[in-house]
């Protein structure tokens, strides 16, 4: 029954869900507002990293998929993809693109067309703003549907078979027919009672993740007060313990963990969270704080800080699974601070162009550059590239004088040992104060977070 499917949005969530539809067999015609994006595409370049995309395209562009400005007729389904963002100010979604994707469904589609919400919402949405120009346009035969996306980048292809799909439909008509379109893609189907109940299913797993990380990022802000380290406590409270494990600290970023809380909160009405809003404070407050720390440390050694030189390693909001995902990045909320203490920023990501790195304030370099020519390190992702550093080879002999290394993915000894001093999230060693053993035992859950 489902065979011409269209996309609307083709940014991360977009374009994975094309290509995986598309290398099923399906015929899908994706659309999206950006000339750049369909351009692109059209000749079988993706936008953005996300493995497995060019090989799809290379196989699937202009046979199974087509990307064009404006939907063809005759579709048996419809995804709407876009972008919701959150206002910067008020923090409360921004939902027009969405609101054009229906009314564009409305004018290019009928009731023959079943309608796919995948974008993430505040509760309501789906009812509030995309059903009523479909039900102006078709009248009360509306096929609607809410499918939230759950993927991971760096593996969206493999998550978009293997997760289970949830899908809440406007009735029972409705809930069947997003049943028989998903069982065509996902391995298993979750069905739900309504719009609404798939929308907070979205919001609720996301939200979920960033309470854990901020636990384990408060855990650090304590350890650091104490001069401990957090990674020695929350391997203790780990091991063998049968409770749910403590997460290792780190940056929360990406284009959902910085989004979805506030659309969670606008969801709760007058009765706002009372964990939602602080976690997200506190994750959103960490990057602040770790570019102060570097600061002190700075001051510690140098004193007077214009003029230093900082090479920050990992712009990417996260390392692994490797992406060039800028949304959500610690470093935006860095570099002011560092730019008016006067430091000069050099920047290097495996994924990141030195376009977008010189245009978010920073001075492309390479690693080898990065510590011969910097005063200072502070490596803020944890790419592989970066985990195999050796650094005990690479840090004598360089003005290096501090690396503070967020993931503490660097053999810490063979840093001291060059005279460097060394920290991370939580964990300012005094010079000479060995690190903390490690036991054996599972590791913590690391604060890598999904998309």
């Amino acid at each position: 029954m489902y065979h011409r499917i269209g996309v609307v949005g083709l940014g991360y969530v977009g374009v994975t869900l094309a290509a995986a539809l598309a290398d099923k067999g399906y015929e899908v015609h994706g659309v999206d507002t950006q000339p750049a994006v369909r351009e692109a595409l059209a000749a079988g370049r993706p936008h953005l990293f996300e493995p497995g995309i060019e090989e799809v395209l290379r196989r699937r562009i202009g046979r199974t998929l087509h990307v064009a400005e404006h939907l063809p007729a005759d579709l048996d389904a419809v995804v709407l993809c876009v972008s919701t963002p959150v206002d910067p100010a008020g923090h409360r979604a921004r939902l027009e693109n969405l609101a054009a994707a229906a009314e564009a469904v409305a004018a290019h589609c009928d009731p023959r067309t079943l309608v796919v919400v995948r974008s993430t919402v505040p509760v309501g949405t789906s009812r509030a703003v995309v059903l009523p120009p479909l039900l102006a346009a078709w009248g009360d035969d509306v096929r609607l549907v809410m499918a939230p996306e759950r993927t991971i980048q760096g593996q969206a292809l493999r998550e978009l078979v293997e997760l289970p799909q949830v899908v809440g439909g406007r009735d029972a008509a409705s809930l069947e027919a997003g049943l028989e379109f998903f069982a065509g893609l996902a391995r298993q189907l979750v069905p739900v009672s309504g719009l609404e109940a798939a929308e907070l299913v979205k919001l609720a797993n996301n939200c979920h993740t960033d309470l854990i990380y901020s636990y384990g990022n408060e855990v650090a802000l304590i350890a650091e007060t104490h001069r401990l380290d957090p990674l020695e406590v929350i391997r203790a409270a780990n091991l063998d313990y049968p409770r749910p494990d403590l997460s290792r600290p780190g940056y929360v970023g990406g284009g959902c963990l910085s989004k979805d809380p506030y659309l969670l909160m606008e969801s709760a009405g007058d009765r706002p969270p009372f964990l939602v809003g602080a976690a997200r404070r506190l994750n959103e407050h960490l990057p602040v704080h770790v570019a102060e720390r570097v600061l002190h440390l700075l001051r510690q050694d140098r004193g007077e800080l214009r003029g230093v030189r900082l090479a920050v390693l990992g712009w990417a909001y996260k390392g692994w699974p490797a992406t060039d995902d800028m949304r959500g990045t610690p470093v935006t909320t860095m570099l002011p601070v560092f730019a008016a203490a006067g430091l000069t920023v050099l920047g290097h990501d495996p994924m990141v162009t030195d376009e977008v790195i010189a245009r978010h304030g920073g001075q492309p370099t390479s690693l080898d550059k990065a510590f011969a020519e910097a005063d200072a390190v502070l490596v803020l992702n944890d790419h592989p590239d970066y985990r195999a550093l050796p650094v005990g080879t690479l840090l004598p002999g360089t003005p290096v004088r501090l690396v503070f290394d967020s993931w503490r993915i660097f053999d810490e000894a063979a840093v001291r040992s060059a005279g460097v001093r060394y920290a991370g999230i939580g964990y300012l060693p005094a010079d000479g104060v060995p690190p903390a053993p490690r036991p054996a035992g599972r590791p913590a859950p690391s604060a890598t977070v999904p998309a």
